[in-house]
């Protein structure tokens, strides 16, 4: 059943609709191919076979009409609230928590039809690149077990990039769904925040994360992004940031009208060569489709960047330091690790923060500025293609490059609260897939979108060699 659990979703539903498969046969597929598959990835924090089965039974006796994403099995990551199942963002300090109420954006994939199979594992407290913590363990990639699938949503890229589950939920305030998306070769979006509700997020996008942080979809395909985009978004009445707006499409006409602007590397940390070469491809294939595609690097980068870091890296860590006093025994590593970071820098003051707060609205109008002209940018998602287990520094045109400035490229959009959709386009020298990034100007995630499905049936997603078995 190899061929069913890697087709796109939009050909699942398909499949479904015309009656070619039933949802339980479907999701037997799935079933199927998640034991075969998942002991060597270790992608889920949540799972049943016998729950998945029951959910199917009654999603094929269901009367029309039925949902957009009628039988569709999908997962969601461990951060993201699910009833009934384990929602512990990956720590000992959350163990066996299990949410009595949906997150809105849950709530609205079972109002659609889907078929949830389980939660995904994360690194803990969500503060890494990399997915692994006491509680579950290490998520490997599915192209190359001695490397990662990325975090923080790295169970979640790694179930639908091997054909566990054929799109899901994932979350992103430093590049969490896009870094994933590339280090595994599929696609994903991280949307304005807002635009799908982040309520029932744990922890809450409040905040400085209420512009960083933002729930979004990933898929193997840009258009399955687009369908689960299309079906999941929307106001949220109760949620202060989310915007009334619906989505539109947009046309091939009116993303012409889009001139994009892209950058091979943002001229403080270089990239791989093989990473420059998926950019200029994608702004070939973009030109190709009648797009007005020319160099063009931001001014403002920097300034995004390093405020990032203060609200992200600083702020983070003061927020959890609450729940984790006197309970360091318990944190991984990784989030151990991700304290130091933290502790390294200058601390922030309450005047520090005032500035870097209004600061932050400053840059960002600067960036809009810029945005005038290049609505749409092309760039990396990284430095790199996904690194070994606790790899942290990497010799790149003979530059040391640390672990934090490797995965800066998506760490701007955040500080922005702009949408940015990843796309799988290249390859490196071992073979591992190579993403680029196209963001747009705030809530005009659609355009985004556009130009990701036209990088997407111009290149798209390989299957790694355990999909297949």
């Amino acid at each position: 059943m190899s061929d069913v659990v890697l087709a796109p979703a939009t050909r699942q539903l398909a499949m479904v609709r015309s009656g070619e498969i039933s949802v339980s046969e479907l999701a037997e597929a799935h079933i199927q191919q998640i034991a075969r598959v998942n002991p060597q990835l270790n992608a889920f924090a949540d799972f049943d076979a016998d729950r998945v089965r029951e959910q199917a039974r009654r999603l094929d006796e269901m009367p029309e009409p039925r949902g957009p994403l009628h039988g569709l099995p999908v997962t969601v990551k461990s951060s993201i609230a699910v009833a009934g199942y384990r929602c512990e963002i990956g720590s000992l300090l959350h163990k066996d928590e299990i949410p009595d109420a949906d997150a809105c954006v849950v709530a609205r994939l079972r109002a659609a039809g889907a078929l949830l199979l389980g939660t995904t594992n994360c690194p803990e407290f969500l503060m890494a690149y990399e997915t692994a913590n006491l509680l579950h363990g290490r998520v490997h990639n599915p192209w190359d077990l001695d490397r990662t699938p990325g975090g923080s949503s790295g169970g979640e890229s790694a179930a639908i990039a091997a054909g566990m589950s054929a799109g899901g939920l994932g979350s992103d305030s430093g590049g969490s769904v896009r870094v994933p998306a590339h280090f595994t070769g599929i696609c994903s979006l991280k949307p304005t925040p807002g635009r799908i509700p982040g309520r029932g997020h744990l922890p809450p996008c409040v905040g400085p994360f209420a512009t960083l942080g933002a729930i979004g979809p990933m898929a193997r395909t840009a258009e399955d992004v687009a369908l689960m985009f299309e079906a999941l978004s929307g106001q949220d009445p109760i949620d202060p940031i989310s915007p009334p707006m619906l989505y539109r499409e947009r046309s091939l006409a009116e993303l012409r009208s889009q001139r994009v602007g892209f950058f091979e590397d943002d001229g403080v940390i270089p990239v791989t060569p093989e990473t420059r070469a998926a950019v200029r491809q994608a702004a070939e294939a973009l030109r190709a489709c009648g797009l007005d595609v020319v160099p063009f690097r931001p001014r403002a980068l920097e300034a995004m960047r390093e405020l990032w870091w203060k609200f992200f890296v600083q702020c983070g860590a003061m927020f959890y330091q609450p729940s984790i006093r006197g309970r360091h025994e318990l944190l991984s590593p990784i989030f151990r690790e991700f304290l130091g970071i933290a502790e390294a820098s200058k601390p922030l003051t309450a005047t520090t923060l005032l500035e870097a707060w209004a600061e932050m609205d400053i840059v960002r109008g600067r960036m809009l500025e810029e945005m005038q002209e290049y609505p749409v940018i092309l760039s990396p998602v990284a430095a790199i293609p996904a690194f070994r287990h606790g790899e942290r520094s990497w010799q790149i045109d003979g530059v040391p490059v640390l672990y934090l400035d490797a995965l800066r490229y998506t760490q701007w959009w955040n500080t922005m609260g702009a949408p940015a959709a990843v796309v799988p386009v290249g390859c490196s020298r071992e073979g591992l897939p190579i993403g680029v990034q196209i963001a747009a100007r705030p809530n005009e995630d659609e355009t985004a979108l556009g130009v990701a499905r036209l990088l997407d049936a111009a290149f798209g997603y390989r299957p790694p060699w355990i999909a297949r078995g």
